[in-house]
């Protein structure tokens, strides 16, 4: 198989990370995609940043097994705790979702006021902050964790009161900063653009982590001249736990039901 043949590996907690291998498939549709979704262990954003580190060595390992092309990391915590390991160790271009996120908000705010709203684990490590001030010193940057969106996007509840409520509380802080720009500083948070837009406002620009990771991605492969150039893509989906249950709520982050996610146990 050619280099530019070979498949892109992305890899999230769970459901998250098909917002960005949706977006990776429509921007380059002749690519070939194998996802794997860490549902044994969702959610990382509570995780500790040594465990997060071995969960994503171990599914970089196995995506590396299946002759990538490149990794995707496609969640905040994992990009924000393990990404330097990942890349340490890994023989094929690491791409994060920090960067491009950070990137993209920088580009879009006229006030100079960006919030992030992530998990606990991506808001401790200050990788957004961090990004954003690399681009910007002047920024002024305000970051919110939102941890129960991931469990209730896991469970299905889309579009239950219960998570309008917690929308409603959580964003309630993340307008008193008066914000131009908010970034989605996880893979989940894009299932539940709609509600958020709804919350905050119209006049408030969303960044979604998985168009800028998309669009890095092909700037990269492009860059490279690793762009698949004939056939269509081949897409294979792995889960480390429940994968009927993966299959089924997979058309809330992906936009319709995969039609085949397999089993693999790592750890």
């Amino acid at each position: 198989m050619t280099k530019n043949n070979k498949p892109i590996g992305i890899f999230d907690s769970g459901l998250g990370g098909l917002t960005i291998l949706k977006q990776v498939h429509k921007l380059m549709p002749k690519e070939n995609l194998i996802y794997f979704g860490d549902t044994a262990h969702v959610p990382y954003g509570s995780k500790s940043k040594q465990t997060v580190q071995e969960y994503s060595l171990n599914i970089a390992k196995f995506l590396e097994s299946k002759n990538i092309k490149m990794l995707v990391i496609a969640c905040n915590s994992a990009s924000a705790l393990a990404i330097n390991t990942v890349k340490k160790h890994s023989k094929v271009p690491v791409i994060g979702v920090i960067e491009p996120g950070a990137f993209y908000a920088n580009q879009k705010t006229k006030n100079k006021r960006v919030a992030v709203i992530a998990t606990e684990a991506t808001i401790k490590s200050d990788a957004y902050k961090k990004a954003l001030k690399r681009l910007d010193k002047g920024l002024k940057i305000s970051q919110t964790p939102s941890p129960l969106f991931v469990p209730l996007i896991e469970e299905g509840l889309i579009s239950d009161k219960i998570t309008h409520m917690v929308a409603e509380k959580y964003l309630a802080k993340v307008k008193k900063n008066k914000p131009d720009t908010i970034i989605l500083g996880c893979t989940h948070y894009p299932v539940i653009k709609k509600l958020i837009s709804k919350v905050v406002g119209k006049n408030i620009y969303l960044i979604d982590s998985a168009e800028s990771v998309a669009k890095k991605v092909k700037q990269y492969l492009s860059n490279k001249d690793m762009l698949k150039k004939t056939g269509a893509g081949k897409m294979e989906v792995f889960a480390s736990d429940s994968p009927e249950r993966f299959k089924k709520l997979s058309k809330f982050a992906f936009g319709s039901p995969l039609k085949t996610v397999k089993l693999k146990k790592l750890i």
